[in-house]
């Protein structure tokens, strides 16, 4: 297994990455910027949309969704323009939007996070492919890690405060069934982004612990842990020509120096693949 450094730019809060289309988005939400970056030729292409972003994903019919400090918007890649959509939550202006990913069926799951750490002060939404938009669960107080299972039949969250993984069944775009299978408590770090493999175990990035963990959400034992040089890693995802390769994002701790903070790692030789991520039906 090999981890290393890639590209040259350095997020100040790097998160939210997809692998499509050869390239992997993420987005660097203080910064208020989207990148895409190619492996295959190094090239970094950068877009500022004018408000910190939470995440972003791609649409199916081409270009990018995202969802930050004002709600839902298109980013189109060739001209830079920002299309806003919907913010469920105009009123909150100590809440934003952060991590999200879309479900095997089109839908667009993000969530929101209170700033000032307000206790269920956030929700979970979920944008339709004819563009409405709805809550999908709460409350919450820090929506993260959001990722299905293989058969699409099982969606797993992480509201990064409880320090649990949660389990739904799911369908058509609703959830049931709200079980915990996997407790983080016995790490004294934050559960950040996640991301799932092909034989759905579940890679979760610690924020303040400067890992990414591997668990099985079947025993809820964790299987695997993976040290990164940054306090802040933030989220992961599989990407490269077969899915075998682990991106992950980081960020700049307040008061830690770090020589490779906020840079985007790629590790090598895990011998796993993931799943393909899914694009947004609207």
């Amino acid at each position: 297994m090999t981890i290393t450094a890639i590209g040259n730019y350095r997020a100040q809060w790097g998160e939210g990455p997809i692998w499509w289309n050869g390239a992997l988005y993420y987005v660097d939400i203080e910064k208020h910027q989207v990148i895409r970056f190619t492996p295959s030729t190094g090239e970094e292409t950068i877009w500022n949309v004018g408000q910190r972003v939470g995440t972003v994903v791609p649409r199916a019919q081409g270009g990018l969704v995202c969802s930050g400090e004002h709600g839902f918007f298109f980013l189109d890649e060739t001209t830079g323009e920002v299309t806003a959509l919907a913010d469920p939550e105009p009123e909150k202006t100590n809440n934003r939007f952060n991590d999200g990913k879309c479900s095997p069926d089109g839908y667009f799951f993000a969530g929101t996070i209170s700033l000032v750490k307000k206790t269920g002060d956030a929700d979970l939404y979920r944008l339709a492919p004819d563009l409405s938009v709805t809550k999908a669960y709460g409350p919450v107080t820090n929506s993260n890690g959001i990722c299905w299972s293989h058969d699409g039949k099982t969606v797993y969250y992480i509201d990064t405060p409880r320090r649990e993984i949660l389990a739904f069944d799911y369908k058509e775009g609703t959830f049931h069934n709200e079980r915990s299978v996997v407790s983080t408590a016995h790490l004294d770090s934050s559960p950040d982004g996640m991301t799932i493999d092909e034989h759905d175990q579940l890679w979760v990035a610690f924020c303040h612990g400067a890992c990414v963990c591997q668990f099985d959400p079947v025993s809820g034992k964790e299987i695997m842990r993976i040290p990164l040089p940054s306090l802040e890693t933030t989220s992961c995802a599989f990407g490269g020509k077969d899915l075998s390769d682990l991106y992950v994002t980081t960020g700049i701790h307040k008061s830690v120096e770090e020589e490779h903070a906020g840079r985007l790692f790629v590790i090598t030789g895990l011998g796993i693949k993931g799943q393909a991520g899914h694009a947004f039906g609207g």
